[in-house]
């Protein structure tokens, strides 16, 4: 009886947590549709804005930009945003980050990189192994504000073109399909020249005129391509986390299914040893009282 009772609590114990990451798996799944949403709706608006920044640098000529080119002389400093989820139980996803993180300091020894961080699992890493952090961003969540977003590329730009960086570079969860994400470094600033479609032109692609002139134009565009990217890294990093943490949570689920039928048949036999048991003590019994 003491077996199968102990069997008994371990399938109720199953039983809980198979109940608990089921729900866990439907709200990542409602949380990855509505982060979908969010980066898909803005990506046509991030391509567009490249496309025309492309389209005003073959206009106006030489394109020349506090932006495109590096301080000179350089300062020898880099900046490194890593960004990480607030939470765990998403299968490798901090880890994947993480590691590419920590590779891309490795390979960078000879470079003063000062490290920026998003979210609490990146931060508590960066403590655990004393790694220094110049600065943790904690105003941003499951839902990044463009807002908040836009004030954090404004001081990157404002920094990098006073002189203080030589590059900034973001590691982040790059989301291409619900079973590819890849962990990338990518680099913000100085931003790489814009090019042009050319074979897009030679097909006759529609000719713009510009008012003001492109230079002008590209002077207010390429801080708002600066912006969106950086807006499409955060977005990015949220369907990504999502989509791990709706994978692991259904692996868990199915995992506590297994467990509580191996359980159930362990119950079903431990039953059934105890109630053998108890006929055989009984006849005994009455065999010995006859």
């Amino acid at each position: 009886m003491g077996k199968t009772r102990e069997i008994k609590g371990r399938m109720k114990a199953v039983a809980n947590i198979k109940r608990i990451t089921k729900t866990m798996q439907l709200i990542a799944t409602a949380r990855f549709q509505a982060a979908q949403r969010r980066a898909t709706s803005a990506k046509p608006y991030t391509q567009k804005i490249a496309e025309l920044v492309g389209e005003l640098a073959s206009a106006g000529g030489s394109v020349d930009h506090p932006l495109l080119k590096e301080p000179e002389p350089k300062v020898g400093r880099e900046l490194l945003l890593v960004i990480t989820a607030n939470r765990g139980l998403c299968g490798g996803y901090n880890a994947n980050i993480l590691r590419t993180a920590v590779a891309h300091l490795r390979e960078n020894t000879d470079k003063n990189i000062q490290l920026e961080v998003v979210g609490k699992k990146g931060v508590a890493y960066f403590k655990f192994v004393g790694t220094e952090m110049s600065k943790v961003h904690t105003q941003f969540g499951d839902k990044p504000a463009f807002q908040d977003v836009h004030a954090l590329a404004e001081q990157y730009m404002q920094a990098f073109e006073a002189g203080e960086y030589d590059a900034v570079r973001v590691v982040y969860m790059s989301f291409e399909t619900v079973a590819r994400q890849k962990p990338v470094v990518i680099q913000l600033l100085p931003m790489e020249k814009p090019k042009v479609d050319e074979a897009a032109k030679k097909k006759g692609a529609v000719e713009y005129d510009f008012m003001p002139e492109p230079q002008k134009l590209l002077a207010e565009l390429l801080p708002v391509t600066v912006k969106t990217r950086l807006f499409q890294a955060f977005n990015e990093a949220v369907v990504g986390e999502q989509v791990a943490r709706m994978i692991a949570m259904k692996a868990a689920t199915d995992a506590a299914g297994k467990m509580g039928k191996s359980l159930t048949r362990q119950f079903n036999r431990a039953r059934q040893t105890a109630i053998t048991t108890e006929l055989t003590e009984i006849i005994g019994g009455t065999a010995a009282l006859e």
